[in-house]
């Protein structure tokens, strides 16, 4: 009795959303695995990483990356299993860091991946050992550089990249207030993560709660939300305060430019008179220079029980679509991965 071949099923941008994505914007597809060529490996996808960036290659216009073209797999890095290689550096059986998208297998240049020899949890080469715990390290200390006893103000704090971001502001002696979407999220964030103080930025009153939180105002504060949470914290910045800019998850989803007044002028000169340093970042920009410090200072910390992940494990690929939408409206838990297939 002859066995059905393999097939790769691929999760493709079916359209390009209008607003808040839907599952009509994606569609599962089966295609035969494909063959490497000279120098090219094939992967098999064993953990997906699912992350708020991946809604702006959605849209047709170019940010800081091409957008997915309409038929073409969602993006996303992956860890995957090496099933054939044509690259002399890699060999069947090798556990990489990719970058193989919403897909069960991929060709990929060998020169593109990264071993992950010896670790521990291979999902964390998503999370805390990879971009989301590059992203925190390197926009709150080269950016926010915080000092002992100043307030860091943490957006999304019980996220990825929050998380880590008010872990790290804490080692470093500062006082650290966390923004979450409930308040279940908010007593993980103080009683597991460590938190000061975390505020539902769902409440009634969370502006007032905010400025009581911080009576000698702001210091830092880590902007991956944008929206109502800004409008909050800004009145609350201090003079020389500084604010990493990695995302702007409540805008994403705009259609056009929203009918309220141009506020620009008022932050503009906010800026100024506080003297204010506001960097967007990119983490991607930073892998050469900053990369190798990051991985051995979380190494160790990790290590040491000083920094804690809380994974939000979906099981299958063809879950990744419900995933990603529950992302974007933050009903996710910590770090969203999709274990695509069993090692």
């Amino acid at each position: 009795m002859s066995q059905s071949p393999i097939v790769n099923r691929r999760v493709v941008l079916h359209s390009r959303p209008l607003g808040a994505p839907t599952h009509d914007n994606f569609r599962l597809h089966e295609s035969a695995v494909p063959a490497p060529g000279d120098g090219e490996v094939l992967l098999r996808t064993l953990w997906l990483s699912l992350d708020p960036y991946m809604r702006t290659r959605m849209n047709h216009t170019a940010s800081y990356a091409p957008p997915v073209a309409l038929g073409d797999p969602m993006v996303g890095a992956t860890v995957s299993r090496v099933v054939d290689s044509k690259h002399a550096q890699f060999k069947a059986g090798d556990l990489v860091l990719a970058n193989a998208g919403w897909q069960d297998y991929a060709l990929a240049h060998g020169g593109a991946l990264t071993a992950l020899d010896g670790i521990a949890e291979p999902s964390h080469a998503l999370s805390v050992l990879g971009m989301t715990g590059f992203t925190a390290y390197w926009g709150l200390l080269k950016i926010g550089e915080p000092l002992p006893g100043e307030t860091v103000v943490v957006a999304s704090a019980s996220g990825a990249v929050g998380a880590v971001v008010g872990q790290i502001a804490r080692l470093k002696g500062a006082r650290v207030v966390g923004i979450a979407g409930d308040a279940e999220k908010c007593r993980y964030v103080t009683e597991q993560l460590g938190f000061d103080v975390c505020l539902d930025r769902r409440a009634p009153d969370f502006a007032a709660q905010l400025a009581l939180a911080c009576p000698a105002g702001i210091d830092v504060y880590f902007e991956n939300v944008g929206g109502e949470v800004f409008d909050a914290v800004q009145p609350l910045l201090n003079v020389g305060a500084r604010i990493p800019l990695c995302g702007l998850i409540s805008q994403y989803n705009a259609d056009g430019a929203p009918p309220t007044p141009d506020m620009l002028p008022g932050f503009l000169q906010m800026l100024l008179f506080k003297r204010i340093r506001m960097q967007g970042f990119i983490i991607g920009d930073h892998y050469a220079s900053g990369f190798d410090a990051f991985l051995r200072d979380m190494s160790a910390w990790i290590a040491e029980g000083k920094v804690k992940l809380q994974e939000d494990i979906v099981d299958g690929l063809e879950r990744a679509p419900e995933a990603f939408l529950g992302l974007l409206a933050g009903r996710n838990f910590g770090k969203v991965v999709v274990r695509v297939a069993q090692d």
